[in-house]
């Protein structure tokens, strides 16, 4: 099989994180995954992915700065000749911890915001944290780092995306990625609390239009519609093990974050095989590379270059084989797995927040109309 190249690897160093949104997209036995890989593995995997014709590495997690040696990670992906851009959500790294990532080869940041006001951010977060994250946006701008906000779109705060947008404008963001919430990992437990209705999220996507055509303004605005408010699938992750290196906590290399999720498929560990190995050789990275797997209708489409079928993830999570179309796509006979789900609202649904085994930190309450 022909192994394409890819061209971004994402780091997750990390799956601690003081925050406990309700959305994360890390596994809900993420406490589970210890942090195997040491600085001087990441080093090495860092050449290693340079080699291979990778252009950029985003820090992730979790949250990247919970780690004491992050400087160290920076200044070896910087070495590598890597773009290095941190995820972070701005805590617990302070301005001076800021300062020492940039000396080191940082290169940008993306910021994560819950929402628009302290109140109702800090609410999602499940910690205090937002008075804290316009310090640290604002910091990275004395840097004069790029910044990059990225605010997860659900229920509740769908209905704040114009406030959203001033807010970056404010922070002098460079660019606003407005997503809605895919559903794995804990958006996935959180579904029925989290989906929206369809008008909020048509509502949202005019407000951006309206912005985007907003005479002066610098800022870059990204809205990225949830699957399942879609009749075709994105090509997720640009396709499975093409364009982007998912390295996981404990070294694992993935085709993508959630790729865990469906059982049976074998990855290798960067502490045990070179990273070119993992991701040209791994049966797992190569279990729906190319079209060969493909079902009907996915096998004759005219699309399937374009969309590779949609998620395997999301696949395997609703039909329970992940080979299956993507019931986001309007073809998959197990279309109406979706258009249900779009219809299951439930106005008082409560959250269960990262890291609960039980009831949520701030139960959440919603009438139909509102988000």
């Amino acid at each position: 099989m022909n192994v394409p190249r890819p061209y971004n690897l994402i780091a997750e160093l990390t799956y601690r994180c003081p925050l406990r949104c309700p959305y994360c997209s890390n596994p809900t036995d993420h406490a589970q995954v210890r942090d195997a890989v040491d600085a001087a593995t990441w080093a090495r995997v860092f050449r290693e992915a340079s080699a291979m014709g990778v252009l950029h590495v985003g820090l992730t997690g979790g949250e990247p700065s919970t780690r004491r040696d992050l400087a160290e990670i920076v200044g070896s992906a910087a070495a590598a000749g890597l773009f290095t851009h941190l995820v972070t959500a701005g805590t617990p790294l302070d301005e001076e911890g800021l300062g020492t990532l940039a000396a080191a080869g940082l290169r940008s940041v993306q910021l994560s915001i819950q929402d628009a006001t302290a109140e109702a951010s800090d609410r999602i977060a499940g910690t205090a944290s937002f008075d804290v994250k316009l310090a640290f946006a604002r910091a990275v701008r004395a840097l004069e780092l790029p910044l990059v906000l990225n605010v997860v779109l659900h229920r509740h705060n769908l209905g704040r995306v114009r406030e959203l947008i001033e807010l970056a404008r404010e922070l002098d963001a460079d660019r606003l990625e407005l997503a809605n919430t895919q559903y794995h990992g804990w958006a996935r437990a959180n579904r029925d609390a989290l989906i929206p209705t369809a008008e909020a999220v048509d509502a949202a996507a005019r407000v951006v239009r309206e912005e985007r055509s907003r005479a002066g303004s610098r800022l870059e605005i990204q809205y990225v519609l949830a699957d399942y408010f879609r009749d075709r699938p994105k090509p997720c992750m640009g396709g499975w093990g093409r364009k982007s290196i998912v390295v996981a906590p404990d070294g694992r290399v993935l085709p993508c974050q959630a790729a865990t999720s469906i059982p049976g498929l074998e990855f290798w560990n960067v502490r045990e095989h070179s990273l070119s190995a993992c991701f040209a050789e791994a049966p797992g990275m190569n279990a729906f590379r190319g079209e060969a797997w493909m079902r009907e209708p996915c096998r004759t489409c005219d699309r399937r270059h374009e969309d590779f079928g949609g998620c395997r993830c999301q696949a395997f999570e609703l039909t329970g084989e992940a080979a299956n179309t993507d019931p986001a796509c309007a073809l998959s006979p197990h279309h109406e797995r979706v258009t249900n789900a779009r219809k299951g609202f439930a106005p008082e649904a409560e959250l269960r927040y990262r890291g609960d085994t039980a009831t949520p930190a701030f139960p959440l309450r919603s009438s139909r109309g509102r988000t």
